[in-house]
């Protein structure tokens, strides 16, 4: 282990034979058959409209795999987010990466549309390989540095059903069928390591108790699938650079770094991609299983399989912020990416 609680060293020569060449890009195979490591399996990134989810999904596509994609914005109707971006455009991009892309509308509180969802993978693949539980939908219900009895209540509990209840029913109808096969993985997205959450208040009541209810569903599924012959892991991206955070600074991903005049630290920042990457090499890894119920980063995997961001980097957001940014330290990322 190393010196940053939850993280892994690297053993590159294992993990980049793994891997394949640092920063691989694919490209998408022309005769209408996905290559790649994924080719012939099937994943669900549900809650893959936008940010850590579409990276995954595009990464998941780029490494060959079928890759159903679910959101409550479509190109018919958008959630109450009011954002451009849309389950369908998330697979013409799993498709145009060298995947097959499927676009499903779902709402996953509602139980009876998550079923029908699985029962659909089941009629038309067979099989589910990998699930991707990223459903979120939680940035305008939360207040940040809010005690529990200012925070606005509706907003909260809200919170947590959208963060916490959707994993529980995804997972509940999901994993019978990703069990059917043996090596089926599951991957928990959060916000935080377990060992970082466990020692740091993160922004309010609700945020807290939803982030680390992740952790926790990971490392419970790790003790029920690990007997069975599946895998689950909690992984948190960094300091990711989504289509809100880009708004948020009032740039765009072409030129990120002119928010670093106001937000010095956002130079540890990473692409969606970047987590997609993580999980792509997890989904590769025939050794996956030595992870279960653990915490992971996109930071830390990187290290451990070698693959990097689009611009060629290597973040480890999470080590940045436990030994710079915390102390308060100037801004440099300097052997931090």
């Amino acid at each position: 282990m190393s010196g940053f609680p939850g993280t892994l060293e690297p053993d590159t020569t294992r993990a980049r034979a793994r891997a394949g060449r640092e920063g691989e890009e694919r490209e998408p195979d022309m005769t209408g058959s996905p290559k790649g490591p994924q080719a012939g399996r099937v994943a669900l990134v549900a809650g893959a409209t936008r940010g850590a989810g579409r990276g995954i999904a595009v990464e998941l596509g780029a490494a060959g795999a079928t890759v159903y994609v679910t959101g409550r914005s479509t190109r018919a109707r958008r959630s109450e987010y009011g954002r451009p971006e849309t389950v369908e455009g998330t697979a013409d991009l799993v498709t145009e990466a060298g995947g097959h892309g499927i676009a499903v509308p779902v709402d996953h509180l509602d139980a009876a549309q998550v079923a029908g969802l699985v029962d659909r993978i089941a009629r038309e693949q067979g099989r589910l390989d990998v699930l991707v539980n990223d459903i979120w939908g939680g940035e305008q219900l939360f207040e940040w540095d809010t005690p529990v009895w200012e925070h606005d209540l509706d907003n909260g509990l809200r919170l947590l059903r959208l963060a916490v209840e959707t994993h529980a029913i995804t997972s509940h109808h999901a994993l019978p069928l990703l069990l059917r096969r043996p090596g089926g993985l599951v991957v928990e997205v959060t916000d935080g390591t377990d060992a970082y959450n466990r020692d740091h208040y993160r922004n309010s009541f609700f945020y807290d108790l939803a982030k680390t209810s992740v952790l926790r569903m990971a490392f419970s599924l790790g003790h029920e699938l690990g007997p069975r012959g599946a895998t689950a892991v909690a992984l948190t991206p960094g300091w990711l650079r989504s289509e809100m955070m880009l708004d948020h600074f009032g740039v765009r991903e072409e030129n990120w770094r002119d928010a670093l005049d106001r937000v010095p630290h956002f130079a540890i920042s990473e692409t969606p991609r970047y987590v997609g990457r993580a999980v792509a090499a997890l989904a590769a890894d025939p050794d996956v299983a030595r992870f279960n119920g653990q915490s992971l980063s996109s930071g830390a995997l990187a290290r451990e399989y070698g693959f990097t961001d689009l611009d060629g980097s290597r973040p480890d957001a999470w080590r940045y912020i436990v030994e710079v940014q915390d102390p308060g330290k100037p801004a440099d990322v300097t052997g931090y990416r």
